[in-house]
């Protein structure tokens, strides 16, 4: 692969040259040459090169997602060349959402490069949606969805996991043992952005209500803060609330009817998955009664 793409999407990632060159362990004027012999081949300037750091020119952004598409395949070739030669080596590219890079990746990343120490890791944060387009432009191998939010990707499921309504401490409703979804509607809520797909919504559709949604965020961290602060309830899965609530001046309390969540693991087509991907899923897998 010409390392010169590489380089532009470094320089893409991180706004700058410097940065560009220590991921590629080279000179900043290495990374500047390939840059310039870039452009001049192409006779376009792909960069604006600025004081507070670089950014794509229009005719840029227009050429960009051909060049990541270009660098994702020369990637892939490599790996796929290490593991013909029978190397455990590679780049797993990983969709993940907050709950799950919190509580559940640390330990299986460390269990998993004790075995495969070669094996580096990639990891993209976002929701049911992003998650699903970084797996059809290829930016990612695979990703963590609710399998209900599929679309056009392949699932595997892996667990099930309750949802939690969030009260403030004083809140009325925060003295009943189980908070009727009726009672929640009438409140407002700060909900978690999850794309085009949230458990909570679909909770409440689901017995006919639709509630009274204020703010959408996507950090769990922060919601937990606003709710805290008194601007409302929100519903977040068991997961991320697992050890980090008692960070916070919050009340937690099973819905009623229960609202849940089911994680699976999506990926375009098993078969294209690169070897370091597959077996790590496989060490997910295996590893699955172990995950809180």
């Amino acid at each position: 692969m010409d390392n010169r793409y590489l380089a532009l999407r470094h320089i893409v990632e991180y706004g700058s040259f410097s940065a560009a060159a220590d991921e590629l362990r080279c000179s900043q004027s290495a990374v500047s040459q390939m840059i310039a012999s870039l452009e001049k081949e192409l006779d376009v300037t792909l960069l604006n090169r600025q004081r507070g750091g670089c950014t794509l020119t229009e005719e840029g952004r227009q050429l960009y997602p051909l060049i990541e598409r270009y660098v994702e395949d020369g990637l892939r070739i490599r790996e796929r060349t290490d593991e013909i030669l029978g190397l455990d080596t590679g780049v797993i590219r990983m969709g993940t959402i907050a709950s799950i890079s919190a509580h559940w990746l640390p330990g299986l990343i460390s269990g998993f490069q004790q075995r495969h120490p070669n094996v580096r890791f990639v990891l993209h944060q976002g929701d049911y949606t992003t998650i699903q387009e970084w797996i059809h432009n290829g930016t990612i191998d695979f990703g963590f969805i609710n399998p209900a939010a599929a679309r056009d990707v392949q699932t595997i499921t892996i667990k099930r996991g309750a949802m939690l309504a969030v009260l403030p401490q004083g809140h009325p409703l925060a003295a009943l043992d189980r908070v009727p979804l009726a009672a929640l509607a009438k409140e407002p809520m700060i909900l978690l952005e999850e794309g085009h797909y949230s458990e909570p919504l679909e909770a409440f559709a689901s017995i006919g209500l639709k509630p009274n949604v204020r703010l959408r965020i996507h950090d769990d961290y922060s919601i937990m803060t606003m709710v805290e602060a008194g601007l409302g309830f929100s519903i977040l899965a068991e997961l991320i609330l697992h050890r980090t609530s008692t960070n916070y001046r919050i009340v937690l309390r099973p819905t009623d009817p229960p609202v849940d969540r089911t994680i699976a693991i999506a990926y375009a087509d098993r078969d294209r998955l690169p070897l370091a991907a597959r077996r790590f899923i496989e060490h997910l897998r295996s590893n699955i009664d172990a995950l809180p």
